[in-house]
């Protein structure tokens, strides 16, 4: 069994968030940040997006690497619509002003590559916002944190106040579903916590 100081798993994203997540359940990660384009193709729907990003940022990293390599990708959808990172903070306040009083999807993707090869997994997330006063959207562009996040805001920070409920996973609209990717990390032998952990149930001893 690796020494649990020990990276075990390559994470193919700069996303601390994810870095983060991957160590609550015990895998430490080192980190090959992965630049793709993250531009939509024509058509294309929220599943088939965030799949195909986690898979090419999955695919730029395993050169890099003799470890097992995970990729992901999140995106926040509305009506059919892929919300991005916001450009600056005319951008942010639009994607939040759409958002405000409504239900939208969170789409993660999570992709493992190890023994078995490419093993995917997405989860979709309904997240219904409250409504927002334009001196909310405003105060909370000015607290910095939107800046970098699908969607124009991270649930598990301080828009969390504006989120009246959730059906799903939590953390996958954090960026990463930890119940999906134990599963597929435990498939391509990564140890989970101090390294026990049943491969064929996918469940803890």
């Amino acid at each position: 069994m690796p020494h649990p100081q020990l990276p075990v798993l390559c994470l193919a994203s700069a996303s601390p968030r994810r870095k983060a997540l991957l160590a609550s359940i015990g895998v430490m990660a080192d980190v090959i940040a992965c630049d793709v384009d993250e531009t939509p193709l024509p058509g294309e729907g929220g599943v088939d997006y965030v799949t195909r990003l986690a898979k090419a940022k999955a695919v730029a990293a395993i050169p890099s690497t003799d470890l097992p390599v995970l990729g992901s990708d999140t995106a926040v959808i509305l009506e059919d619509r892929v919300l991005g990172k916001p450009q600056n903070a005319d951008h942010a306040a639009a994607m939040l002003r759409s958002l405000s009083g409504r239900s939208h999807e969170v789409v993660t993707a999570v992709v493992v590559h190890g023994p078995l090869g490419m093993l995917t997994a997405c989860v979709t997330t309904q997240v219904m916002m409250r409504c927002l006063s334009e001196a909310e959207i405003a105060a909370y562009w000015r607290t910095g944190e939107p800046q970098d996040k699908a969607g124009g805001y991270a649930i598990q920070g301080k828009a969390a106040i504006f989120v009246e409920r959730i059906a799903g996973s939590h953390s996958a609209v954090v960026g990463l579903p930890l119940y999906e990717t134990a599963e597929l990390l435990s498939r391509q032998g990564v140890p989970l916590w101090d390294g026990v952990w049943e491969h064929d149930a996918g469940l803890p001893y």
